[in-house]
């Protein structure tokens, strides 16, 4: 299954968050990807050669979130390295839109 082709779909909030074996098993299929907060969170940190391109991924990022209807956590810290943060709120825990999400921005 490719992620990249998927698209976001709207959480409704009753779904149920994925169990940690199904995490797991997504996780598989990302580089670079950790799990946080007892399988409700994952996270990766990027590097860049300077600020500029730092923000310019992360108006990437952006524009990629908002087609999707779905939102990372992005925080720009030490002026070239951008942590991003993917949950889905509102069911509180991961589900398939925060790896459909990852596998993007992995080829941004």
């Amino acid at each position: 299954m490719d992620l990249t082709k998927k698209m976001c779909v709207a959480c409704e909030g009753n779904e149920k968050p994925f169990t940690r074996e199904k995490t797991r098993s997504y996780l598989l299929k990302l580089d670079g990807w950790d799990l946080l907060n007892n399988s409700n969170e994952i996270e990766k940190n990027f590097e860049f050669k300077n600020f500029k391109e730092a923000l310019d991924f992360i108006n990437k990022v952006g524009n990629l979130a908002e087609s999707e209807g779905h939102h990372p956590d992005i925080f720009l810290h030490n002026y070239n390295k951008v942590k991003i943060s993917l949950t889905t709120h509102a069911i509180k825990g991961l589900s398939e839109n925060d790896f459909i999400i990852a596998s993007k921005i992995e080829i941004l």
